[in-house]
This record gives structure tokens, sequence and C-alpha cells, in this order.
């Protein structure tokens, strides 16, 4: 091949983040009002976002999509396209038609395809910390396909399994332990670079003892989290994760950054992951429902960073510098009080609906202003190519 060809291949290619971020963003920003609609007016519709649907799309739906933007880099049309259609008619067949055998077929089948793709970019780490990042990223998407036997009308094995909530749950400890890692490789040299340049040295980057710990602990709870009688084990376990998030953040000296925004509202969505834990774990050793600490991992910590991470790198590819604190400390701040109302309406929301229409209302609001954005980035991206 020569040269040139080589040339024109990569130029052909498109990176994934553009057509899946935004698509995330939209869905984040219409499905959980939406689920507070069809519950509040009485009228079922949407009926795919009733009940564990709504988490089931935020999951398997939003955040499988976060990875695919995130982890597949440039694809050629062929392979992008077709992999995005698959992604938006197993969103729209499941919201509005979800006990269809087409709904409960594409979903699945939309996660093991982007585990095929972006699981095997991760064979070649050495160590043992960094080779867990494929199969973690392949145990989500099979939980998507186990949610799908556990609750199908037409699988024969879903006596055998643990139902749809359970496998939920241990599925949003799976994107904890995800976030936990992926945020902290992502955090680490930042603030190291920034330290650097003030002559301030951080001997603790990655903290390799703390992230080993971490993916020991947490990852022994997704498993753990499927079994209710194992409740006590789980939530000692998360304390301990909290723990460790905890020191792990303080570590990096954060308080030397205050100018740089986008790292400050990184930390503190690594920080709603300690908080988030923290909560699931007492909630689990009181024999409390975690539904509502669940969502401070969920609505806090994954809102939080995701928001962060798309702009960041949106920012970056169209200006080539991060996004400025006009723009993330907002956003940061509507999640945070979407995250707060939402674990102040309980395990019961729906008794408390002016907290839990706040809830939905700053979510929708915050991944709506991201849409917005990152569609005008891209915008800007694209002009400054040509």
């Amino acid at each position: 091949m020569t040269l040139n060809n080589s040339t024109n291949i990569r130029k052909h290619k498109s990176q994934a983040f553009w057509l899946f971020f935004p698509a995330a963003s939209l869905l984040a920003a219409l499905a959980v009002p939406l689920t507070v609609w069809a519950v509040w007016s009485g009228t079922g519709w949407p009926a795919g976002l009733l009940g564990s649907g709504h988490g089931h799309e935020l999951i398997f739906g939003f955040a499988l999509t976060l990875v695919a933007g995130y982890t597949l880099g440039p694809q050629s049309a062929t392979l992008l396209y077709p992999l995005f259609g698959l992604w938006l008619a197993a969103r729209l067949s499941w919201i509005f038609q979800p006990h269809s055998l087409l709904a409960e077929i594409l979903g699945p089948a939309f996660a093991l395809l982007l585990a095929w793709h972006v699981v095997p970019r991760f064979s070649a780490a050495k160590k043992w910390r960094n080779k867990m990042v494929g199969p973690l990223i392949l145990l989500i998407c099979l939980l998507a396909l186990a949610f799908w036997f556990s609750s199908s009308l037409y699988s024969p094995i879903a006596a055998w399994l643990p139902g749809p909530i359970p496998l939920m749950q241990s599925a949003i400890v799976g994107l904890l332990l995800l976030m936990t890692f992926m945020g902290g490789r992502l955090i680490a040299p930042a603030v190291a670079g920034t330290l650097e340049k003030k002559g301030i040295p951080l001997e603790a980057r990655v903290q390799p003892r703390i992230e080993g710990l971490l993916i020991l602990v947490l990852g022994s709870s997704i498993f753990l989290m499927a079994f209710p009688a194992a409740n006590l084990l789980t939530g000692s376990l998360l304390i301990a994760a909290a723990a460790l998030i905890a020191i792990r953040t303080l570590r990096w000296k954060l308080w030397y950054c205050l100018e740089r925004a986008d790292l400050l509202v990184l930390a503190l969505g690594y920080m709603w992951l300690a908080i988030g834990a923290l909560c699931t774990g007492i909630a689990l050793m009181q024999g409390w429902l975690p539904a509502a600490a669940l969502h401070l991992i969920t609505i806090g910590a994954l809102g939080t960073l995701s928001t962060s991470i798309m702009l960041r790198l949106a920012w970056q590819r169209s200006h080539r510098k991060p996004p400025p604190a006009s723009e993330v400390f907002p956003i940061a701040a509507l999640l945070a009080i979407a995250a707060i109302s939402r674990f102040i309406a309980g395990s019961s929301p729906f008794s408390a609906p002016t907290l839990l229409w706040l809830s939905a209302g700053t979510w929708a609001l915050a991944y709506l202003w991201v849409t917005l954005r990152l569609l005008f980035l891209a915008k800007h991206s694209k002009n400054r190519r040509k």
C-alpha cells in the first residue's frame, strides 16, 4: 500500500465520538423526563421507560453509547454508520415496543457487536490492571444479554438467573468500576502536567496499589450485587471502595489546579463515585432499598464525568484547549441538583413529584445543553479541516 493510499484511508475515517456523543446526550435528555411523564401522566407512554425500562436505557443504551464514542476512535463509514443504525433501531424499538422480540434482540446485538470491536483494543496491555478494561467492558455488554434472558417472555432460562433489577444494579457497579479506572487514568496525567508547569511535583499519579485494590473490591461487588443475600458483604466492600476513591482523589492535590475548571469538574465527578459507593454501601448494610443511593452514581458520577469528558474531548479537537469554566461549572451544578433531589426523593420517588421533576428537569437541561454544544463544536471542527 502506498503512502498516498494510506493517507486517503485515514482521511475517510471519522471519529466515532462526533456521532455517538451527541446521540447519547440527546437520549439522556429525552429519556429521563419521558420516564417521569410515563408514570405521572397515567398514560404509560412510552412503555419502554416504565419500571426497570428507564434503567435499561440509561445503562445499556446511554452508557454503552458513551463507551462506543470514547473507545472506537476513528472508523470507516462502513463500520460506524451500520453500528450507529443498530444502536438507534435498538433504542426506538425498546422505548416504544419493549416487549417485542425485535426490541429484545436488537439491544443485546448492539452490545455484543460493540464488544466485538472494542474489547480487542485492550488486549495488548501488559500489566494486569490495564488488561481489566476489555473484560470489564465485555462484562457490561454481557449483562445486557443477561438482562434480556432474565426479562424476556421468550427466554426459557429466565428462572435460573437473577431478576432484571439485580442485574441492572450489578451493571451500575460495573460502570462504577469502569469510571473509577478510566477517570483516574484521565485525571492523573492531566493534573500532573498542570502541576509540573508550576514546578510542583506530584508523586501520587496513577497510584497503582489503590487502583489494584479498587479493581479487586469493586470487581467482587459486581458479582455480589446480583445476590441480595450478600448485601452485608457487598455493602462493606462498597464503603471500602468509597474510602479508597476519596484518598486517591485527595492525593492528586487538585487545590493547586484552581484555574483548570475542566479538571475540577472531573474531580467532582470522581468524588461523586465515592459518595455514591458510600451511600449505596450504607443502604445495603442497613437493609434499605439501594435505588436512591445508586442514582448518586448514575446521575452524580456518570452525569458529571460523561458531560465533562464529552465536552473536554470535543473542545480539544475543535479548539485545541479545554472547555471554559462558564460551560462546565453550570452543567456540573445542574447535575448536582439532579442527583441530590433524586436522592432525597428516596426509593418511592413518585410520592415526591416536585423533587422528581426537579431532578429530571435539571438533568435534561444539562444534557440538552451538552447536545447543542457538541453539535456546534463538531461543525467548528469540520470547518477548521476545510
